[in-house]
């Protein structure tokens, strides 16, 4: 749609169709009023004329007000015909001396708003030829309204200067205005860039607590797509404390004076899964504002410190456990090697004694060796240093591990089978990861068995490998099934603690299991032997 110059916004479009077709009424109306001689007019008003000039006008003033100007060429002839209409008007019906002569300053600004300083110069053009028109048409007979005349022309001609000076100033205004926008806008997108490319999720509210601005990375955290724009901070944010009680983010903004950081809240997903969050809340103010005159909003900062926080807890229950579980070896030890060096300072003792202090070192350093080894297999995972996968032929997978525990099982006249059916597929997974589950399964089976015997075994389940290592041992009660993946738990039976262990072999298996995506299963029955199983998908190569 054309809207003319520069200056003609929506609402001052609005503003002039409706003075377009209410100015032509009032008009028609005092022009009868003339005609009827109920108001003195100082000319002969023609009846004719002026019915012809009111009901072009109205036509003017309708086609106008109904239909939008969408061509400057269209703008241009309904400015002229108003121009023209209203001249006639003032020649032939109320004389240049009259009131709603001042209604000549709409056209004014009209011409202003749709042609800039061109339209006002033409419009004092007009009205310039209208006075000097009226005083030769009408001049010899009203004398004395010359002078009127002419006062009116210098009102209306003070009138369009002021229109272009006030034009002047403001489109100076307007070149700063701009450039300040300019600006502003360039300040906004170069925040707006910085913001979307934090990692930390960003939320900006207004004082109520409504959503205004928001990064990419509020997006990730709430496992959202839509909008949050608009939205109120509670109904997006559902937090709860470490007493694990709702808390509306609202209280956290309100009375905020400073910068506040909280590290002990949780955010929970529809589907119930937890997050740890650090939440950072900043009140924004106006740089010319005092402390105590409020805020103008807020900037929340929410980092998910899940994994930190229980790294850091982990890290300090590890150090006090391990320091616990070294103490007793490491005293063993040097207890055991204090005796020795007693022992060969002084002659005749028994051999026996000497044999028996070696092998207490000895048992205690390769206790000591498990656990470093151990250690170091949790260390691993936790770096992904072995994450790389490997296309695995499960057949020959165990088959490698049967010959690598069979002597092992014999010496302690057990018997070790495999239970694996040709053609049972492949994995793709971290080859290192999966040896070290079911060699973990295999040593524990072969430890804590007896009489019987230990079976592995690999079998097709839908598009998934079922790994399992099923013994005759001495079982798990169901109170201890639960724990046994704790990290350095050890079960209170007495044929456990007399095989010795570190407590750390199943708590690498089951760090081991997440990293390869899968879960531990456990049945157990106390003096009746244990399954530990667990699943991988079938390669796609091997799937039918």
């Amino acid at each position: 749609m054309f809207t003319g110059g520069s200056h003609n916004t929506p609402q001052s479009a609005r503003i002039l169709r409706y003075a377009g077709l209410v100015a032509p009424i009032i008009l028609a109306i005092y022009g009868y009023l003339h005609a009827f001689q109920i108001v003195e007019s100082q000319n002969y008003v023609n009846f004719t004329i002026l019915t012809i000039i009111t009901s072009i006008w109205m036509v003017v003033a309708i086609w106008q007000f109904v239909f939008r100007a969408r061509h400057r060429w269209v703008a241009i002839i309904r400015i002229g015909l108003y121009h023209i209409l209203a001249a006639a008007y003032l020649l032939f019906v109320t004389g240049i001396v009259t009131p709603f002569v001042a209604l000549w300053i709409v056209l004014l600004v009209a011409s202003y708003l749709y042609f800039d300083r061109k339209g006002v110069l033409s419009s004092i053009g007009v009205f310039m030829a209208t006075v000097c028109l009226d005083m030769i048409m009408w001049g010899g007979a009203t004398l004395g309204a010359i002078p009127y005349d002419l006062a009116v022309l210098v009102a209306i001609l003070l009138c369009g200067l002021i229109i272009m000076g006030i034009n002047k100033a403001q489109a100076v205004d307007r070149t700063e205005l701009a450039r300040s926008h300019e600006q502003e806008v360039l300040q906004r997108d170069r925040i707006l860039t910085i913001v979307n490319n934090l990692a930390d999720a960003v939320l900006s509210t207004d004082k109520q607590g409504v959503i205004r601005v928001y990064n990419a990375a509020s997006l990730d955290l709430l496992d959202t797509n839509d909008s949050l724009n608009g939205h109120h901070i509670d109904t997006i944010l559902k937090l709860y404390d470490q007493d694990d009680e709702l808390l509306a983010p609202s209280e956290l903004l309100r009375g905020v004076g400073s910068v506040i950081i909280r590290d002990d809240l949780w955010y929970v997903f529809e589907d119930g899964e937890r997050i740890r969050l650090e939440v950072t809340v900043s009140p924004i103010r106006k740089a010319f504002r005092r402390e105590s005159a409020g805020q103008d909003g807020y900037v929340i900062i929410m980092r998910d410190v899940t994994k930190a926080k229980s790294l850091e807890e982990e890290r300090d229950e590890f150090i006090n456990v391990v320091s616990h579980e070294l103490r007793t070896p490491v005293t063993v030890v040097e207890g055991s090697l204090s005796n020795l060096e007693v022992m060969l300072t002084k002659a005749n003792i028994p051999k026996d004694k000497v044999v028996d202090a070696v092998r207490m070192a000895h048992d205690q350093t390769v206790y000591l060796a498990k656990m470093v080894n151990d250690l170091s297999a949790l260390s691993r995972a936790e770096r992904g240093a072995d994450d790389a996968r490997e296309v695995i032929d499960v057949q020959g997978l165990i088959r490698s591990l049967y010959d690598t525990y069979t002597p092992v099982a014999m010496k302690k006249h057990l018997s070790l089978d495999i239970d694996v059916r040709s053609g049972v597929g492949k994995i793709k997974a971290s080859r290192l990861y999966v040896e070290e589950l079911l060699q973990n399964f295999i040593t524990n089976a072969i430890k804590y068995t007896k009489d019987g015997g230990v079976t592995v075994s690999a079998h097709r389940q839908d598009d998934r490998i079922v790994f399992s290592v099923k013994d005759t041992g001495i079982g798990i009660s169901k109170a201890e099934q639960t724990k046994v993946f704790d990290k350095f738990y050890r079960s209170e039976d007495y044929r456990t603690r007399e095989t010795g262990g570190t407590g750390l072999g199943l708590y690498v298996v089951t760090k081991l299991a997440r990293k390869l995506g899968t879960e531990v299963d456990l049945t157990s029955r106390l003096n009746y032997g244990s399954t530990f199983s667990f699943s991988l998908p079938v390669h796609s190569d091997t799937k039918k």
